[in-house]
């Protein structure tokens, strides 16, 4: 068992928005989510999105999981588990075993202060590794926790409370995370194979509060969340690491009375990110539904989600498809697919950005992210 190596929070509230009711894997080929029967038998279940046709796997344990457990697919088809007891974040591989399920227990972290919050980072491209972050008023603790040799492994410290979580290449060495520091957020990057080197990401304007909510590593297209637009009031935007362009935030993403959160980015579009098709989760007082939109379109392209949605959850396909699972009565493991967002609302005028460009000096050769800071507003574009 190893220390959380963190100072305890004395209020820390949770400023993550709405969290996806399953987790994909950063490849698509597996997912997982907690279920259960209704009467209070939680179970995680992995759900097998190559192929065909999906289908689902129960991998119920000895005993009902608690509502936090969290679940998320490993690249080689077993499920990591985090649960909490006792101050104790345990974490285990679950995989099936014929009619049953076994259990790879990887260790513990220690967290007796019940206020800190200890949660599992998004999946890794490639998902051999699984990360989670220790959050504390003053500093963020940065875990191995699936991967290791020898169970979690404590790796940095990040001065600041950090939320979020983005990956910004296919190696999992660049990590984007918004840090709290000093009353503003600003997004920073850390680099894993430097100690947890952290390095400034995005920063729009002095007061603002600047967040990547999503990042795509073949375009370098990130999705960003600020008030430096209209000061009080978050937009949603868009930017490309290593693009000449600033920040911009679209009208068409500002929709009256509906919370609008990025959830998915089509991948393989290496040369053109704002060509990537982008998936949109909208809640508002009629429930959840799905929009889809293109950089470089004009409006946003609203979705009736399928029925029994598990909202917030979904891919695309390089050739841009989506995918978005549901589970209903009649179809308990399902994937709904759309052809997202047409060709004929790009226009052809917009100029392209490539993605990050700047070498390393030292192996494993990966692009080092360039800083989106500073994007000067009287550029602003808003299409």
């Amino acid at each position: 068992m190893t220390a959380c190596a963190i100072e305890p929070s004395a209020g820390a509230g949770d400023t993550e928005g709405p969290r996806a009711a399953c987790t994909i894997g950063a490849d698509g080929g597996y997912a997982a989510r907690l279920t259960g029967d209704g009467d209070g038998n939680r179970y995680p279940e992995r759900w097998t999105l190559a192929g065909p046709e999906p289908y689902a796997v129960a991998l119920a344990g000895g005993q009902p999981e608690e509502p936090g457990t969290e679940v998320q697919p490993m690249g080689d088809g077993r499920v990591l588990v985090h649960r909490v007891a006792g101050g104790r974040h345990l974490f285990s591989l679950l995989y099936p075993t014929g009619p049953g399920t076994g259990e790879l227990p990887l260790g513990s972290v220690e967290c007796p202060d019940e206020t800190v919050r200890l949660r599992l980072l998004p999946p890794v491209p490639g998902g051999e590794r699984a990360y989670a972050l220790a959050v504390g008023p003053r500093s963020s603790a940065l875990w191995l926790v699936a991967g290791g040799a020898f169970g979690p492994e404590h790796l940095a410290v990040v001065p600041g409370r950090c939320s979020g979580g983005a990956w910004l290449d296919r190696a999992g060495r660049m990590l984007a995370l918004d840090r709290e520091a000093e009353g503003r957020t600003k997004a920073v990057v850390v680099d894993l194979a430097r100690g947890g080197e952290v390095s400034p990401l995005l920063q729009i304007a002095e007061d603002s509060d600047d967040r990547v909510l999503l990042a795509d590593p073949d375009s370098g297209l990130v999705l960003v969340h600020s008030d430096a637009p209209s000061p009080g009031e978050p937009r949603l935007g868009w930017g490309v690491l290593g693009g000449t362009l600033p920040v911009r935030f679209p009208e068409c993403l500002r929709l009256p009375e509906c919370a609008v959160t990025p959830f998915a980015i089509q991948p393989g579009q290496v040369l053109t990110p704002e060509r990537c098709g982008v998936a949109l989760r909208l809640d508002g007082a009629f429930g959840s539904w799905v929009g889809v939109w293109r950089p470089a379109g004009r409006r946003v392209r609203h979705l009736l989600a399928p029925e029994g949605w598990l909202a917030g959850a979904g891919l695309w396909t390089p050739e841009g498809e989506l995918l978005l699972p549901y589970a209903t009565e009649r179809t308990p493991c399902g994937l709904a697919r759309s052809a997202g967002v047409p060709e004929e609302d790009e226009p052809a005028t917009v100029p392209a950005a490539g993605p990050a460009d700047v070498p390393v000096a030292e192996p494993p050769a990966a692009p080092r992210p360039v800083p989106l800071q500073q994007a000067p507003l009287g550029r602003l574009v808003t299409k």
